[in-house]
């Protein structure tokens, strides 16, 4: 395999690293049988990431990009015969051919020695159901629980989710796997849990929950904080001390206020695992052409202490919070077509998911807000690559 490499942005210096990938692929462990093998399964991994970087999204359109580009492809990567596998080879590829754990770890390693990075603090933990993997009939698919880095737009590790189980069970076997030292957690409101909570501190980190009716006692405590205390004539109680933070974000023709009020429990009034503020959070939209305002109260708590969770903070990382949903889930759904790719074999569901989230990922290492512009980009690049070499 030759060093290939592909120029991503203009006279930024940012390349993809095809040559360096290879590599990195060739070092998962194959599961075939060495008899009747055609193409390694590091080429076999190539191809897929590249026809999905290139607009693919199904086995057999990653067939047809092969197919279609299986001389240049043979002599791009000095290989020693045509690249044109077929669409029940691409399947099994994913459904067979590999362990997920391992290509997440190879895939990881690549972008941290490719790219650098993989240290941002906030790490977002949520999960996912494939609609794709759901039978006919049934309410349940194939759930797998990440854990993300929205600052980097990595997945640091995913977990699937038992059938009779939920991402409360799954969450302790996610992050027994992660370095949290010096860390932030952050976590809707299912895992608002103690034993989580207790975990995340074992391991050096801090956690962010938000709060929901799932732990009524707990809402009503940190409700009780935002709620000015009856008055008597003559006697006012002091106010709480509090800090607050506001952002304002015009957007789609609407105005979005954030507004997040924090207070420091120091005297302990809600027992729970290494808790030190809590904080309200109000979000506004505004439509200016409609003429309509909405308004939404959240309520959260935390272990990390003001110097280091400010309100500012800590309003910015709720932000990158809710992010996961545009930032991953969103681009799986929408741009890869995640959802919408009919899958029976949950190995092959979990393959994908993988490969989807390093697709991500590298898009971001290289500098590329939108997926969908940078697989265009990357689709005449690679096309231009090939065909003058």
């Amino acid at each position: 395999m030759n060093d290939n490499t592909i120029e991503m942005n203009d006279n930024s210096g940012i390349l993809l690293h095809i040559g360096f990938l290879h590599d990195h692929l060739a070092k998962i462990p194959d599961k075939r049988c060495a008899r009747g093998k055609r193409y390694s399964l590091a080429i076999l991994l190539l191809v897929i990431i590249l026809a999905k970087l290139s607009g693919e999204n199904t086995p057999t359109g990653i067939s047809e990009w092969a197919k279609l580009r299986k001389k240049e492809l043979q002599k791009f990567f000095n290989y020693s015969r045509e690249i044109k596998p077929g669409h029940n080879t691409i399947r099994r590829t994913m459904s067979e051919n590999l362990e997920d754990d391992d290509l997440q770890q190879h895939t990881r390693q690549y972008l941290h020695q490719a790219y650098g990075g993989q240290q941002s603090i906030l790490v977002v933990i949520d999960g996912k159901t494939l609609r794709g993997t759901i039978p006919k009939g049934e309410n349940q698919g194939v759930h797998l629980l990440a854990a993300y880095l929205p600052e980097e737009g990595t997945v640091l590790l995913q977990v699937e989710v038992g059938k009779k189980e939920n991402e409360i069970v799954a969450a302790p076997i996610l992050l027994s796997q992660l370095d949290l030292k010096g860390r932030v957690v952050s976590g809707d409101a299912m895992f608002a849990q103690r034993d989580i909570s207790v975990q995340v501190l074992a391991q050096g980190g801090d956690y962010i929950w938000m709060v929901k009716g799932n732990q009524p006692t707990l809402r009503e405590d940190v409700e009780r904080f935002f709620t000015s205390p009856r008055q008597a004539p003559g006697w006012y109680p002091p106010l709480m001390p509090q800090e607050t933070a506001q952002t304002v974000d015009k957007d789609h023709g609407r105005i979005e206020t954030r507004r997040i009020t924090v207070i420091p429990d120091e005297e302990n009034y809600i027992q729970w695992p290494g808790l030190r503020q809590v904080f309200q959070l109000e979000r506004q939209v505004f439509n200016p052409k409609k003429g309509t305002k909405t308004i939404e109260l959240f309520y959260g708590i935390t272990s990390m202490m003001s110097q280091s969770g400010c309100a500012t903070q800590l309003l910015d990382w709720t932000r990158l919070h809710w992010g996961i949903e545009n930032g991953l889930h969103g681009r799986r759904d929408v741009t890869l077509r995640e959802d919408a790719t009919r899958m029976s074999n949950t190995h092959q569901a979990r393959v994908l998911a993988t490969i989807h989230n390093f697709i991500i990922a590298m898009v971001q290492c290289m500098g590329f807000d939108n997926l969908a512009h940078a697989r265009r980009v990357f689709q005449a690049r690679l096309d231009a690559a090939l065909f003058s070499s």
